[in-house]
C-alpha cells in the first residue's frame, strides 16, 4: 500500500471517529490503483459482502437478519438461510439470494432488481455479485443503486466502491458546539429525533446539529436539506455557510462544495472552520498535501478551540500515517 493511500485510510478512520458515523459495510478494493471500479477485475474467491442497513431496529425480523448477516460473513451460509427464509422483507431477499453462492444467486438477484428498480439494497448487492461473478455490468448497478435511494446508507457504500481510491463515506460537517445533555444522554435510537423537536423549535445550531444527526445515520440528501435551510436562515453565520459547503460534497462532482467553501476563506479568514473543512474536503479527493496546509492553517486561526485541537489531530494522523 502506497504512503498517500494510507494516509487517506487512516484519516478516514479518525474522521470517522471525530463524527461517529453510521457504521456500514463499507466495501472498497485494495491496492495502489486510482481508478475506479469500472475495470472489472478476473474471478473473486469466497462470497460477495453483504450489508444490510437496520437502522436501529430491535424487532425480531431485524435481530434475526442481523444474526443471520454475522453467520454469512463468518462462512456458515446454511444457518444464514435459514434465518433470511423466515422473513419475506427485501433485505432477508437479498440475503437468501446471497446464502445460495454461488448457485443462482445471481440469477435471483437480476430478478429483484427488476422487481424493485426502486430499492438500494437490490442494486447494491447485484453490482457486488457481478463483480464476483465477473459477469455483467457492476458499476452500472452501483449508480443505480445511488440513483434509486440517495439518501440512504447504500448509496453511501455504492459510492465507495466507485471511487475506492478515495476514503470511505462522506465528508461530515464538526461544529464547534455540542450538542445539550439532555440529548446526549438519550439512547441513539432517540437522540435523531430529540434533535429534529430541538431544530424546529430552535435556531441555527439546532438546525446544524440535526443535521450533523443526519450525516451521522447515512442520509446526505436530508442533512444537505438541512445545512441548506441553515445557511438561507443565517448568511452571516460562519457554521452554517460551512456546513452548507460540506452538504454539498459530492465524489463525483467535488466542484460544487469547494466552489461554495472556498469563497469563504476570504469572508471568515479568520475562523478555523472553514479552513478545517476545506483540509477535510481535500482530503476526500485525495489531496493530501493540500489537505495538510488548510488544517496548519486552522490549527493556527484560534489555538486551543475545538476546530483547531481537531485540525492537530488530522495532521498527527497524516505524520504517523507516513512514517
Amino acid at each position: 500500500m502506497s504512503a498517500r493511500r494510507r494516509v487517506i485510510l487512516l484519516v478516514a478512520l479518525v474522521a470517522a471517529a471525530a463524527v461517529a458515523v453510521v457504521a456500514v459495510a463499507a466495501m472498497s478494493s485494495s491496492g495502489d490503483s486510482t481508478t475506479t471500479a469500472a475495470a472489472q477485475p478476473e474471478l473473486r474467491e469466497g462470497r460477495p459482502p453483504l450489508s444490510l442497513t437496520l437502522g436501529f431496529r430491535i424487532d425480531p425480523e431485524a435481530r434475526d437478519l442481523t444474526r443471520a448477516a454475522a453467520l454469512y460473513q463468518r462462512g456458515d451460509q446454511t444457518a444464514a438461510a435459514a434465518l433470511f427464509a423466515k422473513h419475506d422483507s427485501i433485505e432477508a431477499k437479498v440475503g437468501s439470494a446471497l446464502s445460495s453462492w454461488p448457485e443462482g444467486s445471481l440469477d435471483r438477484l437480476e430478478q429483484l432488481a427488476k422487481l424493485f428498480p426502486e430499492l438500494a439494497v437490490t442494486q447494491l448487492h447485484l453490482g457486488l455479485a457481478r463483480l464476483w461473478a465477473n459477469q455483467g455490468d457492476a458499476v452500472a448497478a452501483w449508480r443505480a443503486t445511488i440513483e434509486a435511494e440517495p439518501d440512504t446508507p447504500y448509496a453511501i457504500v455504492a459510492g465507495n466502491l466507485l471511487h475506492p481510491q478515495l476514503p470511505r463515506g462522506l465528508p461530515a460537517f464538526i461544529p464547534s458546539f455540542a450538542a445539550s445533555p439532555e440529548i446526549t444522554r438519550l439512547p441513539p435510537a432517540r437522540q435523531l429525533a430529540a434533535l429534529r423537536r430541538a431544530a424546529e423549535r430552535g435556531g441555527v445550531r439546532e438546525q446544524l446539529l440535526y443535521g450533523v444527526g443526519l450525516q451521522r445515520v447515512g442520509r446526505p440528501v436530508s442533512a444537505a436539506r438541512v445545512f441548506a435551510q441553515a445557511a438561507r436562515d443565517a448568511p452571516s453565520d460562519v457554521d452554517a455557510q460551512v456546513a452548507d459547503a460540506v452538504g454539498r460534497f459530492d465524489k463525483d462532482a467535488p466542484a460544487r462544495a469547494f466552489g461554495h467553501l472556498g469563497p469563504l476563506t476570504r469572508t471568515f479568514p479568520k475562523e478555523p472552520s472553514v479552513r478545517f473543512h476545506l483540509g477535510v474536503l481535500l482530503l476526500w479527493t485525495g489531496r493530501v498535501e493540500a489537505a495538510q496546509r488548510q488544517f496548519r492553517l486552522a490549527a493556527r486561526a484560534q489555538p486551543g478551540s475545538p476546530l483547531a485541537r481537531e485540525a492537530a489531530r488530522y495532521l498527527e494522523t497524516i505524520k504517523k500515517a507516513r512514517s
